[in-house]
C-alpha cells in the first residue's frame, strides 16, 4: 500500500462460538473486549482472540470448488470485504470502533474438509484461511460497519 487514499471495507458477518468445536452463532452485533475477544465466544488465546476471513477469498474458493457452503463453516469470528488480509502480520485493522492487531495467518485444520471436501487444500496459500489477532479496544461491532487499515504495511512485520 503506497500512500493514496485509505481502502475501506465492510463487516459482512459476525459469529460467536459457544463451546470448543461448537456451532458458530451468527450475530448482528458483537461486543469486543480488549485483550480477550468477542464477549461470550470461546476458544481464545492470548494472541488468537479473534479470527477474520475475507469474503472475496471465500467466494473465490467456493467458485473453484463448485460449492455454496455457508462461510460460518470457516469457524471465523468476522467476515470482511474490501480489504486484503494477505501478509498483514503486525498491522492494525479497524473493525467498526475496535482495533485488532493482526498476529498471523490462520491455517486451516481438518474440520474444513468435514465442511467441504477439498476446502482445506483450497485455503492453502495467499492467506486464504484468514488471519487471527488481538483485540486492542473495548467496543461494539455491527454487520455493515466500516473496516480499514490504521497503518501502512511495513517491510518485515513482526
Amino acid at each position: 500500500m503506497e500512500g493514496g487514499p485509505a481502502v475501506t471495507g465492510r463487516v459482512e458477518a459476525l459469529w460467536s462460538k459457544r463451546a470448543h468445536y461448537g456451532v458458530m452463532d451468527p450475530l448482528d452485533v458483537a461486543t469486543f473486549v480488549a485483550g480477550h475477544g468477542i464477549e461470550g465466544s470461546t476458544g481464545r488465546s492470548s494472541t488468537r482472540q479473534v479470527t477474520i476471513i475475507a469474503k472475496e477469498q471465500w467466494d473465490a474458493m467456493m467458485a473453484e470448488l463448485g460449492a455454496a457452503v455457508d462461510p460460518s463453516a470457516r469457524r471465523a469470528n468476522v467476515m470482511v470485504s474490501g480489504v486484503a488480509l494477505a501478509d498483514s502480520r503486525g498491522r492494525t485493522l479497524r473493525v467498526g470502533g475496535v482495533r485488532i492487531r493482526i498476529r498471523g495467518e490462520t491455517h486451516p485444520c481438518e474440520r474444513m474438509d468435514e465442511a467441504l471436501s477439498g476446502l482445506r487444500s483450497a485455503m492453502g496459500g495467499e492467506w486464504r484461511g484468514g488471519v487471527y489477532g488481538q483485540v486492542l479496544d473495548d467496543g461494539v461491532v455491527t454487520v455493515g460497519d466500516a473496516v480499514s487499515w490504521t497503518d501502512r504495511k511495513e517491510e518485515g512485520g513482526d
